[in-house]
């Protein structure tokens, strides 16, 4: 049966084109629910269809945020809106289904009457699927060039500069001290350099709720639970990110963390990796310390003594109103811990010797220390004393004349330790 001949020769032209309008209703509803399903699967996925992305005018991390929230309402904004207009159609197409339907049983022919209802039942159908068949295997390309593009995305982003590992290469980025041989999976992983963050293969909830509850204590009850709330959110849908480093690395890794007899440090200069073992760098640090000119052995722990001391200052500061009770309440000593050695390695000088710096971190005068820096740093570089570096003490002493009965007094002794006094000093 030709449906629309027979529509035309029995109902006129008005129907026909009544029909063709029903027809284009239930392809765009088949479009647009396809559209909708597209858009819901961006959203879930955290993809931003291209004709709703944003151009960032700004290269900050935070212009970054604003941006990716901003598309984020936006993809929302498309699902309110594509369902809005779902609606509207379907209406429509209801309304013109029937107004049709009027007009085929206004003559009432019987049994063809009801031929050609159900020969445009099926029509409008068999329209319906092929327009969402084509639609859906357009939205579902489209879907999958956003997903394979933003993975390449966040390859590029996440990917570690390939570091060549043979020859001097290895060498520059990797120091082993050691007569222990380590794998090539070792060599890559220390390769990173110690500033590289391994990615968690789990996250550890019991430490953000942890830290939250600390927080919440010394907010008002309403905010508190607010920060709960929000906190309990973010891991519930936190996921697992993908891991940065091969298996064969993070099996290294563990190698590495059990091997007791090797200390994994970074060099005094530069950013190698540096392998030494452990008795080896316990030997240095102690001859460095036996040095009695430089290094003195105490009887007992000062720390009480020098505490009682800084406390004297502080109250008498306040007492004279030079600090306010907020200040002497951030800079009161209430640690202990006695300021802790260690030393890196001095990759550029034969024999690998090591320098010593002092952990000041948690002692007792580790606030003042910070609120003396605040007070000097302003200062530096502005007197008619200071050098930037040694060339251009080098150039301000080409010009000076020292005569017999001067001396020039170099104050490093605190930073080469090892030069004898004698020659620190030169008349």
């Amino acid at each position: 049966m030709n449906l629309f001949k027979e529509l035309r020769s029995r109902y006129g032209q008005e129907t026909v084109k009544n029909v063709r309008d029903l027809e284009s209703f239930e392809k765009k509803i088949a479009r647009h629910r396809n559209h909708l399903t597209f858009t819901h699967r961006c959203k879930d996925s955290g993809i931003t269809p291209n004709s709703l992305k944003l151009r960032c005018p700004i290269n900050t991390i935070k212009a970054r945020n604003i941006i990716q929230k901003a598309q984020n309402e936006l993809v929302r904004e498309r699902i309110r809106v594509v369902s809005n207009r779902i609606a509207d159609l379907t209406k429509t197409s209801k309304k013109l289904h029937g107004q049709v339907l009027e007009t085929l049983e206004s003559k009432n022919d019987g049994h063809e009457q009801a031929d050609v209802r159900r020969h445009l039942e099926i029509h409008l159908e068999n329209k319906r699927k092929t327009e969402h068949e084509k639609s859906k295997e357009r939205q579902i390309k489209k879907l999958n060039n956003l997903k394979d593009k933003n993975e390449d995305l966040a390859k590029k982003r996440n990917a570690v500069p390939d570091i060549d590992l043979s020859g001097t290469q290895l060498k520059k980025w990797v120091v082993n001290n050691t007569e222990r041989k380590l794998t090539d999976s070792q060599n890559s992983l220390l390769a990173k350099g110690l500033n590289f963050a391994v990615s968690v293969d789990r996250i550890p909830n019991e430490d953000f709720i942890v830290a939250a509850e600390k927080v919440s204590w010394k907010l008002p009850p309403g905010e508190a639970q607010n920060l709960r709330a929000e906190v309990a959110g973010v891991l519930k849908s936190a996921k697992i990110p993908k891991s940065n480093i091969s298996k064969e690395e993070r099996v290294a890794l563990k190698q590495l963390k059990k091997d007791k007899s090797i200390i994994i440090m970074g060099a005094d200069k530069g950013r190698s990796t540096v392998v030494t073992s452990t008795d080896g760098y316990e030997e240095k640090v102690n001859n460095l310390l036996s040095d009695e000119k430089t290094y003195e052995k105490l009887k007992g722990d000062p720390t009480s003594k020098y505490k009682r001391k800084l406390l004297g200052t502080l109250q008498r500061l306040k007492k004279e109103n030079k600090i306010d009770n907020s200040q002497y309440k951030l800079l009161y000593p209430t640690a202990e811990n006695t300021p802790r050695i260690y030393c890196t390695t001095k990759i550029h000088k034969e024999g690998y010797p090591v320098r010593p710096i002092v952990d000041y971190t948690g002692s007792i005068a580790y606030q003042t220390s910070k609120a003396l820096a605040e007070i000097l740093s302003p200062m530096v570089g502005k007197t008619a004393h200071h050098v930037t570096n040694s060339r251009e003490l080098a150039e301000e002493l080409a010009t000076v004349r020292i005569d017999d009965e001067d001396i020039l007094i170099h104050m490093m002794s605190c930073h080469c330790s090892r030069i004898p006094l004698s020659i620190k000093r030169w008349r």
